[in-house]
């Protein structure tokens, strides 16, 4: 499991991303940003310097599954809707929001399992893979299918306050 840290300050606008992060995960970064904005969707996010970080250390991370994480991060930040803490998610994000298969759905439905998650999120065109995961493990989580990442952020992000609610 990743965790996925975002911040925005004052500051010469732009985009830092730390946390040994490879080319494909940085290029998800690039695309969920591309993406909220392209859509309205990033607020003051332009004029801000963001900051997207993947703790873990030394690590080294990569591979064609953050993309989700990455524009619910983004949004999270843009929004100031939190992201629900017992929701994981994994898949890959095209500019157009389409929602990408991934591989290792099984360990990774797996290993939210074990960390406590009750909710997942995987791509729809992964639904197939679900045959493989143990029945005890789907019996005590949540999985959504989804195919568009604005049903990601439906699910992911807590509600917006009624005071962000316009009449």
């Amino acid at each position: 499991m990743l965790f996925i840290e975002a911040t925005q300050m004052d500051g010469e606008p732009g985009l830092t991303i730390t946390g040994q992060l490879g080319e494909v995960m940085t290029e998800s970064v690039s695309i969920a940003l591309s993406y909220l904005r392209s859509r309205g969707l990033a607020g003051e996010l332009a004029a801000k310097k963001l900051h997207v970080h993947v703790p873990a250390g030394a690590v080294p991370k990569d591979g064609p599954s953050a993309g989700v994480t990455m524009t619910t991060a983004l949004a999270s930040l843009a929004s100031g809707r939190p992201v629900r803490s017992t929701v994981g998610m994994t898949g890959e994000v095209t500019l157009q929001g389409k929602v990408l298969p991934i591989g290792g759905v099984k360990q990774k439905l797996l290993a939210a399992h074990r960390a406590g998650l009750t909710d997942v999120i995987i791509p729809k065109r992964n639904e197939p893979d679900l045959d493989d995961v143990p029945a005890s493990v789907l019996e005590q989580l949540r999985v959504h299918p989804v195919a568009d990442v604005t049903e990601v952020l439906a699910l992911a992000l807590e509600p917006a306050p009624a005071s962000m609610v316009a009449a």
